[in-house]
């Protein structure tokens, strides 16, 4: 076992084993093995610092008669390291094609529910999409290293972006966002490289909640970069340029003019509202945290960039700075006098769709 996890890459498997046969080795005096034994920790532990790919994943579904009792099943398969959707799906077409014969295999390439009443019933169907490791924040508490976050794995996410009208993309205030959750039978890693979905579970960000979700991604982009150790000047200025560039479509400043710019009139709105506002106000103080990090990588040929950078920042943070400092005084009223301080933390402000 401490063979094959030392040849998978999942060291800290390995002292997971040893912690069993220490023990043991220790009550029967057996030192010569208990010099082996930390002498293989010793290098495992060495191997924990250098960078390792664990896998990517792809949820693949199947469709139509001629699989039998795939029909209508759902995996997720573990693949080797980045690799492509592409890759896994000229795979999977190949290897059914051969199957079923030349023409009956086709691959959906969205990620939409897929209608069984529109799909020739003498093809088979494989959906694949991309699916990323997914975790309630409470276990990121736990989950602190690369290593934790890659082992006992049982719940992906995938994210499909739509419009009201059947577009996928679409302006920033028609752009909803569907979360999709899946859980697996068991935990990769696993003996197989498949394992199928049990359970999925559906949340329908609107478009201002998706706002908010990229706005978090962008200031959690801008932390890691600020933080990284060691530095990487070329990371930083790249995530930089696409916060504070002038040249960014659908940039920061474009979603706070859409969503900041009045107040909305449903008073459902309002919390999601001033999160917005406040993941603002946090955006804007990475970015100024961000450059005063690049100003201490810079070389003397990179500061006319890096003026031009600042230039841009304050330019976005004058433009901001109206927006993001309105409050909704309806907010600090009692909305609901007849409710308790505990019911009102209780209420969810998600607005159905």
């Amino acid at each position: 076992a401490c063979a094959s996890f030392n040849l998978g890459g999942l060291f800290e498997a390995v002292n997971e084993v040893y912690k069993i046969l220490i023990p043991i080795y220790e009550a029967s005096r057996d030192y010569k093995k208990l010099a082996v034994v930390h002498g293989k920790l010793q290098e495992v532990f060495s191997k924990i610092t250098n960078q390792r790919m664990f896998g990517t994943y792809f949820r693949v579904g199947f469709y139509g008669s001629k699989f039998g009792d795939l029909d209508e099943q759902e995996f997720v398969y573990k693949e080797p390291s980045i690799t492509k959707l592409a890759e896994i799906s000229h795979r999977l077409e190949e290897f059914y094609t051969e199957r079923f014969g030349e023409g009956t295999v086709q691959v959906v390439k969205d990620s939409n529910h897929v209608d069984k009443s529109k799909l020739d019933p003498n093809k088979a169907y494989i959906q694949i999409t991309y699916v990323e490791p997914f975790f309630d924040t409470y276990e990121l508490k736990d989950r602190v290293t690369y290593f934790d976050k890659n082992y006992n794995l049982r719940t992906f996410l995938f994210c499909t972006p739509f419009t009201l009208d059947g577009r996928a993309h679409g302006e920033l205030h028609e752009q909803y966002k569907r979360k999709t959750v899946l859980t697996t039978s068991h935990a990769f890693p696993y003996i197989k490289t498949r394992i199928n979905v049990l359970d999925r579970e559906e949340v329908v960000l609107i478009p201002v909640e998706v706002a908010i979700e990229d706005m978090q991604k962008k200031t959690q982009e801008l932390a890691f970069a600020t933080h990284q150790d060691p530095a990487d000047a070329k990371m930083l200025q790249m995530v930089l340029q696409g916060c504070v560039g002038t040249t960014v479509n659908q940039g920061p400043l474009e979603v706070a003019q859409v969503f900041l710019s009045e107040i909305p009139e449903d008073p459902r709105l309002y919390r999601l509202h001033n999160k917005l506002r406040l993941c603002f106000r946090d955006f804007t103080k990475r970015c100024e945290d961000a450059l005063k990090k690049n100003k201490t990588l810079i070389g003397p040929d990179q500061r006319e960039y890096h003026r031009e950078l600042e230039r841009n920042y304050q330019r976005l943070r004058e433009a901001l700075a109206p927006l993001t400092s309105r409050r909704i005084p309806q907010l600090y009223n009692d909305l609901l006098p007849h409710t308790t301080a505990r019911d009102s933390l209780n209420r969810s402000s998600r607005i159905d769709v």
